[in-house]
């Protein structure tokens, strides 16, 4: 039964990025062509991030797609990694579309042009209807997913970028203020790399098979060595292979020759306290006992 429902939980996911995919596509063409028509930097610069949107939204459905394959003999982890990569992707997309908006803006600043305004405006309100409706389909996803999270986020800015533009749509067409288009533009640019750039770090943490940033090492060999007849923990990697798995693999050195059955109990008491107390859910342990080998807790291998 619970099986049933992650496949279509998965399917829901897939469904709701396709519908995203689409509508950000509608917006981006319509950005693109108000923009040349009202000669507005904002605009273009929000329709170059929707664009940037439409590129991450298909790179995590197919990342979603390819998480759910399974392992074989030459992918003994299949694709689960496959979200990672399309995260870190994303995260660099926001931060490169973000420096080339900041270069726009600066150029456009020292020459101001007329907008025309009412196209601006009306853009502006279509794209934030269009965002607004695929952020609420991929909120509860992003909770729980760093792919769908950078997928969310893409979302989540151009929305926020379209509420700017409409700002300042209103500010030209009432004020005259053609300045503002570009301010809009440059504000827009440093929250995108406020934002790319915490998803960028996380990602290449997972990456890099880092530590997770919620675990400390020398409290887990803490635990583990409150166990009876355990001597040392050491040689110790933990990383996360995707959002879900958690895994350790470490060396685990005993105060006496115990049996295969009798390391059988203790692992299992082993991965009942690092599941619960640090949400390890894949531990791989080598019994030794006597070997000459380091017993640091961190070894280069």
């Amino acid at each position: 039964m619970g099986h049933d429902h992650s496949h279509h939980h998965k399917d829901m996911k897939g469904r709701n990025l396709i519908i995203s995919i689409l509508l950000n596509i509608l917006i981006t063409v319509a950005q693109v062509v108000g923009g040349i028509v009202s000669g507005s930097l904002a605009l273009l610069s929000d329709a170059l991030h929707n664009f940037s949107d439409v590129l991450s939204l298909v790179v995590s459905y197919i990342a979603a797609r390819l998480s759910k394959q399974k392992a074989s003999i030459h992918r003994t982890f299949g694709y689960k990694r496959a979200e990672i990569l399309a995260a870190f992707i994303n995260a660099s997309t926001l931060v490169i579309v973000a420096v080339l908006l900041i270069i726009e803006a600066y150029k456009r600043f020292q020459n101001p042009q007329e907008i025309e305004s009412g196209l601006v405006i009306w853009l502006a309100l279509i794209a934030i209807v269009g965002n607004g409706f695929s952020v609420l389909l991929l909120k509860k996803d992003s909770e729980n997913n760093m792919n769908m999270r950078s997928a969310y986020l893409h979302l989540l800015t151009d929305m926020m970028a379209s509420v700017a533009v409409l700002i300042g749509g209103l500010l030209m067409k009432y004020y005259q203020l053609f300045w503002v288009d570009s301010l809009l533009t440059f504000l827009i640019a440093l929250y995108l790399i406020w934002v790319g750039y915490d998803l960028l770090v996380k990602s290449s943490r997972m990456l890099m098979l880092f530590t997770p940033e919620h675990i400390n090492i020398k409290d887990v060999v803490r635990a583990v060595h409150q166990i009876e007849k355990v001597n040392r923990l050491h040689h110790i990697h933990i990383w996360g292979l995707n959002d879900d798995e958690l895994h350790l693999e470490a060396h685990l050195d005993f105060k006496e020759d115990i049996t295969i059955s009798e390391f059988d109990v203790i692992l299992h008491q082993i991965e009942k306290v690092l599941h619960d107390e640090f949400a390890i859910n894949h531990v791989n342990i080598q019994p030794e006992f006597n070997k000459e080998d380091p017993k640091e807790i961190i070894v280069q291998d």
